[in-house]
């Protein structure tokens, strides 16, 4: 499969997601290893292929998700915890039980207030966590 670039020399957005191989179909908790982001926090990459990715980020008392943006749509379920979550202007507490959907290129990060995971589905799949340069899109 030939590579499309971009107005700025960089691999198009279809063509990588393209050629991102699906997981395997069943990930299990135990067997899957976490990766240290920063202090405090760590993800699990539960699955994906081109068009989607789950990923589990486990935080800690006072770990910063640090605010930022990108093009991918987001959302994302409060398994445990409690998180001063923004998106965009808006501040609000997210706990157990909570959800939230952040549109692409919305500037959004949280602070952890009790420990606790963040559940992410990203749409496409975040090429940046699986070692490609993040499309500039």
């Amino acid at each position: 499969m030939g590579k499309h670039l971009n107005s700025k020399n960089k691999i198009s957005e279809m063509s990588l997601h393209d050629s991102i191989q699906p997981t395997k179909e069943y990930w299990i908790d135990e067997e899957t290893p976490w990766e240290e982001v920063q202090p405090g926090l760590t993800r699990q990459i539960m699955g994906y292929d081109g068009k989607i990715m789950l990923v589990k980020a486990k935080f800690e008392t006072g770990a910063v998700g640090n605010l930022h943006k990108h093009y991918h749509s987001q959302v994302t379920y409060v398994e445990s915890g409690e998180f001063e979550m923004t998106i965009g202007d808006e501040v609000r507490t997210i706990k157990r039980g909570d959800s939230y959907y952040i549109p692409p290129h919305v500037m959004h990060g949280c602070v952890c207030t009790k420990p606790g995971i963040l559940i992410d589905v990203f749409s496409p799949a975040r090429e940046d966590f699986l070692g490609h340069e993040m499309l500039d899109l």
